[in-house]
């Protein structure tokens, strides 16, 4: 590990802009997925140290929501420029925790960096509204307040950009903010935090907490001074989050599982398509909530699609993500390893075709070789599970309406991607496709600049763009009257 690495990677807690450590008994280990080497430990913190922490973010919110938005939006360029300044040493320090390729960590440093300076340029942009009053001695309209402390749990897969996407928007809109990082990767967000304190977020507007998640929630959901949660995990956790939030009414941001389909009709280049689906799956070891679940091809170009995409598939270097060769790095744990091992095996054993390197390759214990599955029929897992692992499952269809009502019979609506070069097509598909985002001839569809989430079990709200300081701002209403 070089100097700047050591810098960044605290194994210590950050509350009220101090470094808090924990007894060595409480403290967890954290591997590099790769090798299954210890890379070091952070603290297992217990319920009164969130309760500190929620004491903490509580009294900076006093000062922070009454700070301009220039002031706001200039410590959140300050962490953005921090990002780019270290942007490789936080690379490497995230390949080291998560295990994602040298190559694909560098793009997601770059793209959670983006979403501090987008919401440095939403922070001045929080404005009500002057509205027309039925009396002219009346004065009527709106203001946006920061809803308060905003309790903040992300994922393993993007431990850098789940924190900026969600942890900028409340920080532009005046709230302050608790972030829980998954246990898999606190390395990461504790990076971030050296960073927030370097640009001047020192004060409880931004504290990291290296504690269970159960714990954490169970803490954060019950405490009525917490008045927004957001959540980027599975839809299964994302329903017991609601549950709890009801009791105090907390305002809710839910970006939970996907299940998306890649359709390539009939009149499409089909060498673009499979550039396209192969980058939708295997982005991020498929460990993505937008990667391309199912894939539907026009039964004219099925098997030309299949025999391209397993060419393709079957070329991609398996291994350690520092390798900077490597395409496809390892599973987070290896009980993922296990699941997609159970989905391939169900598939195989009701009549699916196996098409892929044999698993006996994977260069260690959590790596899973590429695997498409062909021919799923609706009563396999890989149909309705989401893989999140380096397994593509494919069918045919003959015809859109047929491909439209398979691809929405699922619970989930977060992405979907569609490839055709006919205009009216492509019209129907968005019109009765029921996803929140939907890619055509691209899979190229997340960044700052857009409202990214889905619709049915995978969420509420938007994160990014102009929605996203939604979840993190009240409307207030005001009427002046006349002096009398």
């Amino acid at each position: 590990m070089e100097g700047d690495e050591k810098a960044l990677m605290r194994e210590q807690a950050f509350i009220g802009g101090r470094w808090t450590g924990a007894p060595d008994d409480d403290r967890r280990e954290v591997s590099d997925p790769a090798t299954e080497q210890v890379i070091g430990h952070v603290p297992e913190l217990q319920s009164p140290h969130v309760e500190e922490a929620i004491d903490a973010a509580s009294r900076a919110f006093e000062t922070w929501r009454c700070t301009s938005g220039v002031e706001r939006a200039d410590k959140l360029l300050a962490w953005y420029e921090g990002m780019h300044e270290h942007a490789e040493a936080l690379a490497r320090l995230m390949t080291l925790e998560q295990g994602k390729p040298l190559a694909e960590a560098r793009g997601e440093v770059d793209y959670a960096a983006s979403f501090l300076r987008w919401f440095a340029e939403e922070a001045r942009r929080a404005t009500g509204e002057t509205l027309p009053p039925e009396d002219p001695a009346f004065a009527i309209g709106t203001t946006r307040q920061p809803v308060g402390v905003a309790a903040i749990i992300t994922p393993w897969n993007f431990p850098l950009a789940m924190i900026t996407r969600k942890a900028g928007a409340a920080l532009a809109a005046g709230c302050t903010t608790l972030v829980n990082p998954a246990s898999q990767t606190p390395f990461s967000a504790l990076a971030l935090a050296v960073l927030a304190e370097r640009a001047g977020l020192t004060n409880g507007e931004f504290n990291v907490l290296t504690c269970a998640g159960k714990r954490f929630s169970d803490t954060a959901c019950a405490d009525d001074r917490v008045r927004a949660l957001s959540f980027t995990g599975s839809t299964q956790v994302g329903r017991q989050l609601l549950r709890q939030s009801a009791d105090t009414v907390k305002c809710t941001a839910m970006e939970l599982g996907g299940n998306a389909p890649f359709i390539v009709c009939d009149d499409v280049d089909l060498e673009t398509a499979v550039d396209g689906a192969i980058a939708a799956k295997f982005q991020t070891s498929g460990q993505d909530c937008v990667a391309a679940n199912r894939i539907y091809v026009h039964r004219s170009r099925y098997e030309d699609f299949i025999q391209r995409f397993a060419e393709r598939m079957n070329a991609m270097d398996v291994g350690n993500g520092f390798d900077e060769d490597n395409e496809i790095g390892p599973l987070i744990n290896r009980d993922a390893v296990e699941k997609a091992r159970a989905l391939v095996d169900d598939a195989r054993d009701k009549g699916a075709r196996v098409i892929g390197r044999d698993q006996g390759e994977a260069p260690g214990a959590r790596f899973f070789m590429p695997t498409l599955v062909a021919d799923f029929t609706t009563d396999m897992r890989v149909s309705v599970e989401e893989a999140f692992a380096p397994v593509a499952a494919i069918r045919a269809f003959d015809d859109d309406d047929e491909v439209i009502a398979a691809a929405n019979d699922t619970i989930y609506g977060l992405a979907s991607y569609v490839y055709t070069q006919d205009d009216a097509r492509i019209r129907k598909f968005l019109r009765n496709l029921e996803f929140g985002m939907v890619g055509v001839n691209t899979m190229d569809i997340t960044g700052p600049h857009i409202p990214f989430g889905g619709v049915k079990q995978s969420g509420l709200g938007r994160e990014g763009a102009h929605a996203g300081m939604e979840e993190y701002l009240e409307t207030q209403y005001y009427c002046i009257g006349p002096k009398r």
